[in-house]
């Protein structure tokens, strides 16, 4: 990584997180910190403190949001995290996101999103390096278990904090944790990590993306619904949208005619498929003919217009 690069880490001052703010500082790679309190538990100011005395200890900016949630859930807490990750980011220049995901987290979804029914890509989602439209993110201990990490941590009497809610089996990525996926890292480790290397080169052979792109507008020709709502589901996630089932049934049931989150237009014409932010602005009479003869369809008329791209 390089270490001249604009980096923030996503800490909680809980095990992975704090593990990886040492390493960094191990490996000499420049970063501050943002966290969020949710003021759910009890020890969440103690974390927040424990952060500010991180910060203040090894010369840190760091950046807090007070999150309060109406109905805690684990995709409102996503939701409030990310934004604010995306803000800071955006505000003061940082270009790479550092994440605390590790190996048995990356295990945990696969069997997860394996009882749903899923595809290559959607198994293995995490990857450890991952680019977004404008920043990327990097998950330095993917391939670390969480045993090696605990142990990292009491070699060096480093302080963190346990958050009580992983224990909570009512969240379905406990149950998944606590009864199947740690103990299957425990006895397999070594083969599991083997076998992400081996699916993921199989993801670079069968997903080399052949979409067109210009600023935030990406297209495609139609092939079958199922490989285009794959190739749709990713563009997506690049947009910072991480698309629920029932969304990706409304493209489908759409015929790829949809906003989705009120922020991303899809649409389509006989032979492509479109994909850019929703914008409803007048357009000009003259781009109103322009975009009928090439047939663009109408959600994503507004985008062209406003960055003033040309696509033939």
């Amino acid at each position: 990584m390089e270490k001249s690069s604009n980096n923030l880490l996503a800490f909680s001052a809980g095990v992975d997180s704090t593990a990886l703010f040492f390493w960094l500082l191990e490996k000499n790679i420049p970063f501050d910190i943002a966290i969020v309190n949710y003021h759910t538990r009890k020890t969440s100011d103690e974390e927040v403190e424990y952060a500010k005395t991180l910060a203040k200890k090894y010369n840190k900016k760091i950046y807090i949001k007070d999150c309060f949630l109406e109905r805690f859930s684990e995709n409102e807490a996503r939701k409030c995290r990310y934004e604010f990750f995306e803000e800071i980011m955006k505000k003061h220049n940082y270009d790479t996101l550092i994440l605390a995901h590790q190996l048995n987290d990356r295990f945990e979804w696969f069997l997860m999103q394996l009882s749903k029914g899923a595809g290559l890509k959607e198994l293995i989602a995490m990857e450890k390096w991952e680019e977004r439209e404008w920043y990327r993110i990097y998950r330095p201990f993917y391939n670390v278990s969480r045993d090696e990490i605990l142990t990292f941590l009491n070699e060096r009497g480093i302080k963190y904090y346990i958050d009580e809610t992983n224990f909570d089996e009512k969240y379905k990525r406990n149950f998944f944790r606590h009864n199947f996926s740690d103990k299957f890292i425990k006895l397999y480790k070594e083969g599991v990590k083997r076998s992400f290397e081996f699916l993921e080169e199989d993801k670079k052979l069968l997903f080399d993306t052949d979409w067109k792109r210009e600023k935030e507008l990406f297209w495609f020709e139609k092939s079958n619904p199922k490989r285009d709502i794959k190739k749709i589901d990713l563009i997506l996630k690049k947009l910072g949208i991480l698309p629920t089932k029932a969304q990706k049934d409304e493209i489908l049931k759409t015929d790829f005619n949809c906003v989705i989150q009120g922020k991303i237009a899809i649409d389509s014409n006989n032979s492509y498929i479109f994909i850019a932010p929703y914008v409803k602005i007048p357009l000009s009479k003259e781009n109103k003919e322009k975009y009928r003869k090439l047939k663009i369809p109408p959600k994503i008329r507004g985008y062209l217009q406003k960055e003033n791209i040309c696509i033939t």
